[in-house]
């Protein structure tokens, strides 16, 4: 029986333009591909390795023409709209106290400053949560099975007690591989308040 509902952030709640803003900072940098190290500092930003002035110091010495504006908005390019009627969809799963609510999240900083400033009811969403994990403040990301290890014994969970969603499908393969039951959503066609229609064959 599923006690325990484990949440991705980007694309299961707010929308995402992953593509978009790839192709806009490989432009900005006048780049075919990024890389290696700026591959790296990306991780060691989500990860809270380095804090956000070492990553813009890192960019804006790297590509001189540019100002430290010109990253930031490259950088959360990506973030889009949060729609409010997902927000009451996890806040009734929230007053119905039915599961166990886990927000487990690959984010930064930046990313979080900017939706604080851009989403009004972030505050109320993070609060329908039992735990709210974010990558850069417990020092661990996705697809990594120790952050599914954290989280387990973290909260004294048991694997096959859990469904995990994320739009990603190296992070859900990481949790099947530990006896998490998940759903590889596809944003594109799917959304999360449908869960209970869509995986209606685990609950």
């Amino acid at each position: 029986m599923i006690t325990t509902l484990i949440f991705d952030f980007g694309d299961v709640f707010i929308n995402l333009d992953k593509q978009g803003a790839m192709q806009n900072a490989l432009k900005l940098f006048e780049l075919d591909t990024f890389d290696a190290d700026m591959v790296e500092t990306n991780i060691q930003y989500e990860i809270g390795k380095i804090s956000t002035d070492e990553f813009l110091n890192f960019y804006l010495s790297k590509f001189p023409k540019l100002n430290r504006q010109e990253v930031i908005d490259a950088w959360n390019y990506i973030i889009k709209d949060f729609p409010k009627y997902r927000f009451n969809f996890i806040k009734s799963l929230f007053n119905d106290k039915q599961y166990r609510l886990i927000l487990l999240s690959n984010t930064n900083d930046m990313h979080i400053d900017f939706i604080k400033q851009n989403v009004g009811f972030y505050k109320d969403f993070k609060m329908c949560f039992d735990q709210f994990y974010l990558s850069q403040e417990i020092h661990l990301r996705k697809p990594n099975k120790d952050i599914f290890e954290f989280v387990l014994e973290e909260n004294n969970l048991k694997p096959y007690e859990c469904l995990f969603i994320d739009d990603t499908k190296e992070n859900t393969g990481t949790a099947n591989t530990m006896g998490i039951y998940t759903w590889n959503i596809d944003e594109t066609k799917e959304d999360i308040i449908n869960l209970f229609e869509i995986k209606n064959e685990v609950f």
